[in-house]
């Protein structure tokens, strides 16, 4: 009997295979937004994990520096001597801009076992050897770089994170122009008793203690909620898909399972052998899906690892390998979509009685019982995505909130159509318009998953483009602000900086050193700079909150400017104190946005930073000019630095814009595959309607109507269905958009941007939608317009 039955509902899906494409393709489009997002994110933390566990980050108390970038060697050999166990370590970038090789120095006779490159090593090294000769150990891609850069032996080690390099202190000491100082030291878990503290043996120096996993891991996490976000709203709208396919299927074959039942089949097998037939297609659709994930990922995963680089610093491998984290969880999350999707059909098949009455069953979202339900559940997600704006804290409670009023305002979307589809109908006069209406009216139930589909997805292009261009514009504001000075010098030795200045006089109307140094302000990870407070700040740096005399009291050594990022991090603004390095406390007199910089900031004058870091001057200058070609000649022909050293604001800003714009290529290519996921709910909505559609149009043919003219209802039905949708995506988009900039980005990165509005995007946009609802009706529009007379007789044969 068995047998039987699974041949009987089989035969559902060969009569109708454009229904299980439709079913298919739509938990494979689903599952592969997402598995394509959580593949990304794997590499990711997987290389941020190779880079901890390879350095010894999360896994040992590590010493820094309490002010400053290094730690002067004769340090550690005193705490050495002193009985600490502790191994030091030298690192630094090397490489042109945007394609830097991070060059980590060790000491392999006192590095701990885990981090000593001799016993990862892939080839045979001795320690002679390592020592003897310069060599390197990288992962394969980086090591290609390395070749290039450095004359020195490369070693392949595939487990070492990409975009790092392993080598002797020594060698990378040289190599990166650090020569008697070291970055840090690993302090190694067994240490004698009785050893002296280090506030007195190294009272410059902090403890940093374990952190248990990686650093930067915890800094991209908001980069990676965001692309988690995008994954699960481009499942949602593809799960509209399959929700409306299986709910199709299972309405169509109720006098199938009612004739099984009478035959004697029990209700449990019938519902069990239901499940198991969803059960398998979603495997299927899930592997393929896991396929195309892979395919998405791989194609973005150079763009996000330039984002990862050029924002946190943090080196992402450019190929992508396949982890069972990522795929499992796709298979995974395609049975729990088709599972929520086939749910509702399931119990009613479960709960039908056994004789019900002969008409088929009215399958719609809009009558009373259900839009009631529809606006109850509205107003709950509504109401609570208000309270949580209001109330929730976190980023996680932010993207909550997003999710509840993205669905909140789906499901009004079929109240909304019928009401506005209700006032047409009420203004119309001829009789065609009448029913034009009126069957639009009654199609809004059967295309209301596939139109949530659109809105979701038009919204969420509207939102995150509306937050991208205020992004961007606010971006290049910024820029200009903070490259002010037409020219920029690094000097190689510090020493230079007074003679250059002496120099450059005749040629420029204001200089502006650029020293700084990272500590800890309000327990944050900060950058303390000291400026030369003149016209340039004071033009050109607009505060977002400032006493009225801000630079003059920064000049004066009596007050401090900090970012946005440290004063929300820290919960410090203007008006409060700031303690600085030394202990003595600074009062905050201005507040300034501080774009695309995770760590935070603040602003001293130059005579406090000296007075705070007296070993740090400043080796880089800000030159502000109106003879820029003439200052770059004598600069390299008179005074003797090298092109190398000299950098314009223009090339700087180009480079910058050059990452804004690779760090949003995932998001738009996002944005673009649930508008075409979208379009495919709407065209598959439209086909399995298309057969149930005959009875409603052959009287209206009957009646003298040709099949074109038909046709053309069809497709301007789409076309103002998908019209209103938009219109509502509109104001939708615009809070999402609010919502991104005032909550989500404050929590994930620490600054608030303004927010501009784009009418002519808008307006292309309600384009896009109109366009993907056109190009999804033109097929059955075509397929009505070409029906054959027989098929429309056949509606008034026999029992019609």
């Amino acid at each position: 009997m068995t047998g039987a039955v699974i041949q009987a509902l089989w035969s559902h899906w060969r009569r109708n295979l454009l229904q299980l494409v439709a079913l298919v393709a739509g938990l494979a489009l689903a599952t592969a937004l997402w598995s394509g997002v959580q593949a990304i994110n794997a590499e990711a933390r997987s290389s941020y994990d190779a880079a901890a566990s390879t350095l010894g980050e999360g896994e040992y108390d590590q010493l820094l520096p309490r002010s400053g970038e290094t730690i002067e060697q004769s340090r550690y050999v005193a705490l050495r001597r002193a009985g600490w166990q502790v191994s030091p370590v030298v690192e630094g970038r090397i490489g042109p801009p945007g394609d830097t090789v991070r060059l980590v120095g060790i000491e392999p006779l006192t590095a701990p076992q885990g981090l000593n490159p001799l016993q990862r090593q892939s080839e045979s090294v001795g320690l002679d050897e390592f020592l003897g000769e310069p060599v390197i150990f990288a992962a394969p891609e980086t090591a290609v770089k390395l070749r290039e850069l450095i004359a020195a032996r490369v070693i392949e080690d595939t487990s070492i994170a990409p975009g790092l390099a392993l080598t002797d202190i020594g060698f990378a000491q040289a190599e990166l122009g650090l020569v008697g100082t070291i970055s840090r030291m690993v302090v190694l878990r067994a240490q004698s008793t009785g050893l002296s503290g280090l506030d007195m043996l190294a009272p410059e120096l902090v403890r940093q203690p374990a952190s248990g996993g990686s650093d930067v891991g915890r800094l991209t996490d908001s980069f990676h909620l965001n692309l988690t976000a995008f994954g699960l709203l481009s499942f949602a709208v593809g799960i509209f898909i399959v929700h409306g396919t299986i709910s199709l299927a299972f309405e169509q074959r109720r006098a199938m399972i009612r004739t099984q039942r009478i035959l004697g089949v029990p209700l449990p097998r019938l519902v069990v052998l239901l499940a198991a037939e969803i059960l398998v297609i979603a495997v299927v659709s899930g592997a393929i899906g896991v396929g195309l994930g892979y395919m998405i990922a791989a194609a973005l995963l150079p763009d996000v690892a330039a984002t990862l680089r050029g924002l946190y610093g943090a080196d992402v491998a450019g190929t992508l390998q396949l982890r069972p984290s990522w795929w499992i969880s796709g298979l995974a999350i395609s049975v729990l979509g088709a599972s929520i999707a086939a749910g509702a059909a399931l119990w009613r098949t479960a709960s039908m009685p056994l004789l019900p009455r002969a008409q088929p069953r009215a399958m719609t979202l809009a009558s009373d019982r259900t839009g009631r339900w529809l606006f109850a559940g509205a107003f709950v997600l509504l109401v609570s995505a208000a309270s949580l704006s209001q109330w929730g804290q976190g980023l996680v409670m932010g993207f909550i909130m997003l999710g509840a009023l993205l669905v909140g305002v789906a499901l009004l979307l079929p109240l909304f159509l019928t009401a506005a589809v209700r006032l047409f109908r009420r203004a119309a006069r001829r009789p065609l318009t009448q029913w034009f209406w009126a069957d639009t009216q009654q199609q809004v139930p059967g295309m209301s998953l596939a139109l949530m589909a659109l809105l979701l997805a038009s919204a969420t292009n509207i939102g995150v483009t509306t937050m991208v261009s205020s992004f961007r514009a606010t971006f290049v504001g910024f820029l200009d602000q903070r490259l002010a000075p037409e020219l920029f010098v690094q000097l190689d030795d510090a020493a230079q900086g007074p003679s250059l200045e002496r120099f450059v006089a005749p040629y420029t109307w204001e200089v502006l050193p650029i020293a700084f140094a990272d500590t800890r302000l309000a327990g944050v990870p900060s950058e303390l700079y000291g400026a030369r407070v003149g016209q340039t700040y004071r033009d050109n740096w607009v505060l977002l909150d400032q006493d009225i005399d801000a630079w003059d009291d920064v000049a004066a050594g009596t007050g401090v400017v900090v970012s946005e990022q440290l004063a929300r991090r820290a919960n410090v603004w203007r008006g409060d104190k700031l303690f600085l390095p030394d202990g003595r406390d600074m009062q905050i007199v201005g507040v300034v946005a501080d774009y695309g910089n995770p760590r935070g900031q603040a602003v001293v004058s130059e005579t406090v930073f000296a007075a705070l870091f007296p070993n740090m001057p400043p080796r880089r200058f800000g030159l502000r000019s109106d003879q820029t070609e003439t200052l770059r000649t004598v600069l390299v022909e008179d005074f003797g630095l090298s092109e190398g050293n000299l950098i314009d604001q223009a090339a700087i800003k180009s480079f910058s814009l050059q990452v804004f714009e690779r760090t949003f290529t995932v998001t738009g290519a996002l944005n673009v595959l649930t508008l075409a996921v979208a379009g495919f709910a709407i065209l598959m909505s439209l086909l399995t309607l298309a057969d149930m559609r005959l009875p409603q149009l052959a009287p209206v043919w009957a009646l003298g109507q040709t099949r074109r003219s038909l046709g053309w209802l069809e497709l301007l039905r789409a076309c103002v269905l998908a019209v209103l949708t938009a219109c509502l995506a509109l104001p939708l988009g615009l809070v999402l958009a609010w919502v991104l900039l005032a909550v989500v980005n404050v929590e994930a990165f620490g600054w608030r941007l303004p927010m501009f509005l784009f009418p002519s995007f808008y307006v292309a946009m309600i384009g896009f939608a109109l366009v993907a609802a056109v190009l999804a009706a033109g097929w059955p529009a075509l397929k009505l317009s070409r029906a054959a007379p027989a098929d429309l007789l056949r509606v008034f044969a026999s029992d019609r």
